[in-house]
C-alpha cells in the first residue's frame, strides 16, 4: 500500500535528517495529529527553553533549544521501535501492535521534557526542590491533565495505525518518562511496558542519545559523537530487558566516553560553573517576583514561565523604583553581560573506578576541604570571598541501578545474558569522576590557593591553576 502523504509532514534536523510526523486534513473526524500535540502551547513553550542551560553563554553557536530535543528523541523513539519491536514481541505477552508501542515511545519522546521551566535542571535543583516535587513530575501531571483528551484521540504515526480497540494511554506515556523509584513504583503495569522504560532511563536512551548527538554538534565539539546506527543495530529486548550484544559493547562505551567528555568540556565548563554559581546567588530573591509558588498547583501560569519571559522581566528591573528590584535587577544585568563574578582560581579532576572510592575521598566534605585550604592560606587573605563548586558526573553503574537493571548484555560465546554493572566489561572506564574548583573574585590570589589546596591533599602539586 503506497505511503498516504497527505497525513504527513516532514521536519528538517541537523542532526538526523528529516523527521516525519503525522498532520494534515485528511485524518478521519476526531483524530488527532502528532502535529496538533507538537503545536500545543505546552510542547510549543520549549521553543523559549534553552536545552544548554547556562552553557549558551559560553559556546556562541548553542543556542539549540529544547523544542528540537523533544523532536529528535521522537524521531530515535520511532528508530528504537523499529529495530527493536520485534524482539520486544518475542520477550514478552499480550505486547500491542507496532503502532501503539511506537505511537507511546513517540509522545513519550516529545513530551519527556514537557515540565521543564527556565534554565532546565537547574530549576529543579534551585526552586522545585522546596515543592517536593521535579520537571518529570509536573510533565507527567501536564501530560494527563492538560494533555491527555488529545493523546487518547491520536491513532497513527508516520509508520503505522493503532488497532480498532486500541487508545493510547496517557498514564502509560507519564510513568515511561519518570525516572524508576522503586518499590512499588512497576507495580500494576504490564511486563512489555516495564522493559520500555529502559528507552527512557538506563546508561543509554533515546534521549541522552539524541542530546549526545546534538550538544556535541552544536557547540562544536564533534559533529559526528558516536555511531548511533550501530548502537541501534546491535541492540534488541530479551526476557531480562534492552540488551546489546557483546559487537555492540565498544559502541556502547564509546557513547559513555563521548558523554562524559561532553560533561568535562562543555556541562562542566569552568565559566558555565561560574555563571551557575552567580545564578545561584540571585535565584532566590528573583523567584518570589516571577511566581506564585508551587507550579503543580498553578499549572496555567507555569505555562507562561519560560526563559523567554524570565529575561526580559528581569532586565527590566534596573530600571525599577523599587530599590530591591533595581538590585537584583543589577545581578540579573551582571549575567546577562558576561560580568561574571567568579572567576576559577583551582581546580583538580579525579576519577573513581568504585563506588566508595568518591566516598572515602576528602572530596565528598568540600566545606572541609575548604575550611582547610583557608587555614593554610598566608594569614592576610584568609578570610577573602571563596565559593566552592563539585561537578560530578557517573559514567556507568557501580553494581545494580538504583531501581533495578535496565541495561543487559548478550554473550552468545557464553550463551548468557547479564547485567551491564561493574565487572570487566567496564574496568577500563571509570565509574564517576569529579572536578573540585575553588573560585575566588579576582585572579590576585591564585598561586597561594594552589599551594594551599595541594598542601591540604598532600599530593605536591596535582591541582591546576587558571591564571
Amino acid at each position: 500500500m503506497p505511503r498516504d502523504y497527505t497525513t504527513e509532514s516532514l521536519a528538517h534536523d541537523p542532526i538526523h535528517g528529516y523527521i516525519a510526523f503525522t498532520s494534515g486534513s485528511g485524518l478521519p473526524e476526531g483524530e488527532v495529529s502528532e502535529q496538533e500535540i507538537i503545536d500545543h502551547p505546552w510542547v510549543q513553550r520549549l521553543r523559549h527553553i534553552h536545552q544548554l542551560q547556562t552553557a549558551w553563554w559560553v559556546f556562541p553557536s548553542a543556542e539549540h533549544m529544547r523544542f528540537q530535543h523533544v523532536l529528535g528523541v521522537m524521531h530515535l523513539g520511532s528508530r528504537a521501535v523499529a529495530e527493536w519491536y520485534e524482539s520486544l514481541a518475542d520477550a514478552c505477552r499480550n505486547v500491542p501492535s507496532r503502532a501503539y508501542v511506537e505511537s507511546l515511545v513517540r509522545m513519550a519522546g516529545l513530551l519527556h521534557d514537557v515540565g521543564h521551566g527556565p534554565f532546565g535542571h537547574f530549576f529543579d535543583d534551585q526552586y522545585l526542590a522546596q515543592f517536593g516535587v521535579t520537571h518529570e513530575d509536573l510533565g507527567a501531571q501536564i501530560i494527563e491533565e492538560e494533555l491527555g483528551d488529545l493523546l487518547r484521540c491520536v491513532r497513527r504515526n508516520p509508520n503505522g495505525v493503532l488497532g480498532p480497540l486500541e487508545v493510547l494511554d496517557p498514564s502509560q506515556i507519564a510513568w515511561l518518562i519518570r525516572r524508576p523509584r522503586g518499590g512499588r513504583d512497576d507495580e500494576g503495569h504490564p511486563d512489555w511496558l516495564r522493559k520500555l522504560r529502559a528507552l527512557f532511563s538506563g546508561i543509554y536512551t533515546i534521549d541522552n542519545m539524541d542530546f549526545v548527538l546534538r550538544d556535541a554538534y552544536m557547540t562544536g565539539y564533534n559533529p559526528r559523537a558516536y555511531d548511533v546506527n550501530r548502537l541501534l543495530h546491535y541492540s534488541f529486548f530479551t526476557s531480562e530487558g534492552l540488551s546489546i550484544h557483546v559487537r555492540g559493547l565498544p559502541t556502547l562505551i564509546h557513547f559513555i566516553e563521548t558523554r562524559a567528555n561532553l560533561f568535562r568540556t562543555v556541562y562542566f565548563h569552568r565559566t558555565v560553573r561560574a555563571l551557575d554559581l552567580a545564578l545561584e546567588e540571585v535565584f532566590g530573591d528573583t523567584m518570589p517576583h516571577l511566581f506564585p509558588g508551587d507550579p503543580s498547583q498553578n499549572l496555567h501560569a507555569y505555562r507562561g514561565l519560560t526563559e523567554s519571559s524570565f529575561l526580559v522581566d528581569v532586565q527590566r528591573w534596573i530600571e525599577s523604583e523599587d530599590a530591591e528590584l533595581r538590585r537584583v535587577g543589577q545581578q540579573w544585568e551582571d549575567i546577562l553581560r558576561r560580568r561574571v563574578s567568579w572567576k576559577l582560581a583551582v581546580e583538580k579532576t579525579l576519577n573513581f573506578h568504585t563506588a566508595s572510592a568518591e566516598a572515602t575521598t576528602i572530596f565528598s566534605e568540600p566545606d572541609l576541604v575548604l575550611r582547610r585550604v583557608r587555614d593554610r592560606l598566608p594569614p592576610g587573605i584568609r578570610e577573602i570571598p571563596l565559593k566552592i563548586d563539585v561537578a560530578r558526573h557517573y559514567h556507568r553503574p557501580s553494581g545494580r541501578l538504583p531501581a533495578g537493571g535496565q541495561n543487559y548484555l548478550v554473550d552468545p560465546a557464553s550463551g548468557q545474558t547479564r547485567e551491564l554493572h561493574d565487572d570487566e566489561l567496564f574496568r577500563a572506564l571509570p565509574t564517576s569522576f569529579i572536578i573540585f574548583r575553588i573560585y575566588s573574585r579576582d585572579h590576585a590570589h591564585d598561586a597561594a590557593l594552589v599551594n594551599a589546596l595541594d598542601a591540604v591533599l598532600g599530593d605536591g602539586g596535582d591541582a591546576k591553576t587558571n591564571m
